[in-house]
């Protein structure tokens, strides 16, 4: 029988069809490979794509091949980072002018390779870059928000096969997130505990959701899983921001990244998907808000949110903005479990 399941921390109904019993099997789709005649992202490449703006290299000067990770602004960026931030009225609209940021993380000169082939270094040194984007970024005052995402095959929305990430600095907190951040305070100003260190001692003493436990971090099946097979990636130590890890702490990290993605691609043969990493926002002082997420440090858990994407978004799911799941999340985490991560 189905369930409807609610979400505490996005605030939101999911319906999981268990009726539907979907397999592993039944979302396995061949996606043929985009044809590439000249990659702007691959060694030999770099005077087709904008300067970098920071790269991982043994030796060589800047925007010269013998890079490990490259980061680039996009050449097509959604936001821009000149001028200022203007908000204004417009009738019943509000409306602020398009500043942020646009960079391309290029995870690696092998055009072919896939994340979950990468050398737990190799992932390492693409979160280091993470690392250094974000602390760079948050240095301007007019970003509030770093999304740092990946998009994995055609049905997640890459345009280009070769590996890459992308983050997109905003002038303003996105709603999601504000939901997140907010459900995150109430909940220390109710009980002075994180709702993420609560879900995360929870569901290690169920265990039916757990894919992975490791000495820091955790991978689950959320119980009110959006789509089949969705994971989040938690560090089982209390933290607020990713960009405070120690280099040793990314590198567990990778590891656990790595046995995601492996888990994954073998469970469901190397879907698309997409990833997010959901962080603190900048906590540099707003004019007439100087309180703001004050008690942030205490209360929120940053984390990475993985989503295959196998099942389309239909009319019920935008005209009611529940979730139809065809696979109990318990199910999917069994599956994974039952991987060679």
């Amino acid at each position: 029988m189905s369930e409807l399941r609610w979400d505490p921390v996005k605030r939101h109904w999911v319906i999981i069809a268990a009726d539907r019993g979907r397999r592993p099997h039944d979302f396995m789709t061949v996606e043929a490979p985009t044809p590439m005649t000249s990659c702007p992202f691959c060694y030999g490449n770099e005077d087709k794509a904008p300067h970098e703006i920071f790269a991982i290299r043994p030796s060589g000067p800047p925007n010269a091949p013998n890079w490990q990770v490259r980061v680039i602004p996009n050449k097509y960026p959604v936001l821009r980072v000149e001028g200022e931030v203007r908000s204004r009225g417009y009738g019943l609209y509000d409306v602020m002018n398009g500043i942020g940021a646009h960079e391309i993380i290029i995870e690696t000169p092998e055009h072919a390779k896939g994340m979950a082939e990468f050398s737990v270094a190799e992932i390492t040194n693409v979160l280091k870059a993470y690392r250094v984007r974000i602390l760079d970024l948050r240095k301007d005052l007019r970003l509030r928000y770093m999304v740092l995402f990946k998009n994995h095959g055609v049905r997640a929305g890459a345009t280009l096969s070769h590996s890459h990430s992308q983050l997109i600095a905003v002038p303003l907190v996105p709603p999601v997130t504000v939901t997140e951040l907010q459900v995150c305070r109430e909940f220390f100003q109710q009980k002075d505990r994180c709702i993420y260190c609560d879900i995360i001692d929870f569901e290690l003493r169920a265990g039916e959701r757990i894919v992975k436990e490791c000495a820091q971090f955790v991978l689950l099946a959320p119980y009110a899983s959006c789509l089949p097979f969705e994971l989040r990636l938690f560090p089982k130590r209390h933290c607020h921001d990713f960009a405070l890890l120690e280099d040793d702490e990314l590198e567990e990290l990778a590891r656990a990244m790595k046995d995601m993605l492996l888990r994954q691609k073998e469970v469901l043969k190397d879907p698309s998907y997409n990833f997010i990493l959901h962080t603190a926002p900048s906590l540099q002082p707003r004019p007439g808000k100087h309180d703001f997420w004050s008690s942030i440090e205490y209360d929120y858990h940053w984390h990475i949110e993985l989503v295959p994407r196998i099942t389309p978004i239909a009319g019920f799911e935008w005209g009611t903005g529940f979730h139809i799941n065809p696979t109990p999340p318990e199910e999917a985490a069994a599956f994974l479990r039952d991987a060679a991560g």
